[in-house]
């Protein structure tokens, strides 16, 4: 299906949108940050830049890139998707950018959450942010972190996300688009249908503001109204429970 590449980059922005509108704010104008240079980075920050914001970052397994003027999504894909290289040759084309390689990260942290941002978009690796990051990214003024990529926070990050109540999506919400995208191709072949780019991401958009939705009424109902992992727990146990008693299964 089309949307299929840049579904989980383009959920997880759907959904900080989200969190966001629900306290009166937006991405628009904002600084984020995003880690990895995969598919869900890329097409992060591609949605990112549709929404007016401005993403400073992107990184792979030998370093990162900060870009003060917002990351160049033009050379980013012609570096990842075509050449397959590594982004130190980002700031051959962009010589104002400032490359940090691996080993010159501060020790035991992740370079890319040393720089102040709005929003953060952990779309990389599992426990990318730790306990010293998510203190940093605080300290810094971050109000919003959506996580593209799986489980990338460690649980002492989470503890102290939800003791600060920011936006927080986890990224059994927050990265939903992926699987959502792929029940939409299910819903095609069954259908023999095939839709358009526009008609698939509107769907997608759809689905992320439905998951917020439900997440974000299910913490309130259970007393913690800005816990979206609680809220998302349980619908998420909710949902499943009803289907195992629908199909008898209890």
């Amino acid at each position: 299906s089309l949307v299929r590449t840049e579904a989980t980059g383009y959920g997880a922005v759907y959904f900080a949108q989200n969190m966001l509108e629900a306290r009166g704010e937006t991405l628009e104008g904002k600084v984020c940050t995003v880690s990895g240079s995969g598919n869900v980075a890329i097409y992060t920050v591609e949605k990112l830049y549709q929404y007016g914001a401005k993403p400073v970052t992107v990184s792979d397994s030998r370093g990162m890139v900060y870009d003060k003027h917002g990351i160049n999504l033009e050379t980013l894909k012609e570096i990842k998707e075509v050449q397959k290289t590594s982004l130190e040759a980002y700031i051959k084309e962009h010589p104002s950018a400032e490359y940090t390689p691996v080993s010159e990260y501060p020790k035991g942290r992740n370079a890319v959450w040393t720089i102040p941002c709005y929003a953060a978009f952990p779309s990389a690796t599992q426990n990318e942010v730790n306990a010293a990051d998510a203190k940093e990214l605080l300290k810094n003024g971050c109000v919003c972190i959506s996580e593209g990529a799986n489980m990338p926070s460690t649980p002492e990050a989470v503890d102290l996300y939800l003791e600060a109540k920011i936006a927080y999506g986890p990224g059994k919400a927050a990265n939903a688009g992926g699987v959502a995208t792929s029940q939409l191709e299910m819903s095609q072949n069954a259908g023999m249908e095939s839709w358009d780019f526009e008609t698939v991401d509107n769907k997608l958009k759809g689905i992320m503001e439905g998951i917020f939705l439900n997440s974000s009424e299910t913490a309130k109902e259970f007393g913690d109204p800005t816990n979206l992992v609680l809220g998302a727990n349980i619908a998420g146990f909710r949902k499943v429970a009803n289907a195992m008693i629908d199909q008898g299964a209890v």
